[in-house]
């Protein structure tokens, strides 16, 4: 696409947390930014990889918001119009529930020049933290990666439809929605059908627990589990090769 200035953005994916996850690309990417605009799950760790750019957080969490998406596109869009490199980090994948597409498209509505580097998303890099295989001949052969809540709001209907497969199925920011999310697994599965949360996958800050349909809702406020977390549903999450135990600082409560 031919281009009315030098600007461009680059959109990054900075992993589920933990820094060591973090792309190659995705550090050149960085190292090369002259404006970082970053999302509130980034690890802050990786802005120390770019000691004179511009850093604007631009974060999103439930009950707080720093800038509006509208307001971060128009910073996208104000910073490269001036011919800056602007690099905008979000966490896990920018293409997995990243309003990636948003932003692309008001970027090239002023035709400006875009570029994803892709991360790794919080639903594999939790799963691998914890030996976790989201697939396996014979047993678990597909898996659904579903949101917990629509723009409207409200809850996902894939939720429904998930629930219904033999997949192993996460669903990320699911938590303001969990007893309805629990409840509608319960319509198509028994209540000792096995589910893991985790809680700031990756990180030192990471609480998990397994449990079951029938006591999840109740184990999850006893520990005080809440966003930013990952559901896993299904077999997969008490698998032999699963391995919940390896890992220090943890809470870990086993079904």
């Amino acid at each position: 696409m031919q281009t009315l200035n030098n600007g461009k953005v680059t959109l990054v994916g900075a992993g589920p947390g933990d820094p060591d996850l973090f792309t190659i690309k995705g550090l050149k990417a960085l190292q090369k930014a002259e404006v970082i605009l970053y999302d509130a799950l980034i690890n802050p760790k990786l802005l120390d990889h770019n000691k004179t750019a511009k850093k604007i957080f631009v974060g999103k969490r439930r009950g707080f918001t720093k800038k509006t998406q509208v307001e971060i596109n128009e910073l996208i869009v104000e910073y490269a119009l001036k011919g800056f490199n602007v690099v905008r980090l979000k966490g896990g994948d920018p293409l997995v529930f990243g309003r990636a597409c948003e932003e692309l498209e008001v970027a090239r509505s002023f035709e400006i020049q875009t570029a994803i580097v892709p991360g790794i998303s919080s639903y594999s890099g939790i799963a691998a933290q914890h030996q976790i295989p989201l697939t396996k001949r014979a047993a678990h052969e597909s898996f659904w990666v579903v949101t917990g809540h629509t723009k409207s709001g409200k809850i996902s209907s894939d939720i429904a439809l998930a629930a219904q497969s033999s997949a192993t199925v996460v669903v990320l920011m699911g938590m303001r929605f969990l007893p309805e999310i629990v409840d509608t697994f319960r319509q198509h599965k028994g209540g000792d059908y096995p589910v893991a949360v985790i809680q700031n996958g990756t990180t030192p800050a990471e609480k998990s627990l397994v449990a079951d349909l029938d006591s999840l809702v109740d184990l999850v406020n006893t520990f005080n589990i809440d966003n930013p977390a990952a559901l896993i549903f299904g077999s997969a999450v008490i698998d032999p090769v699963t391995d919940f135990k390896n890992l220090v600082n943890k809470e870990v409560i086993s079904i």
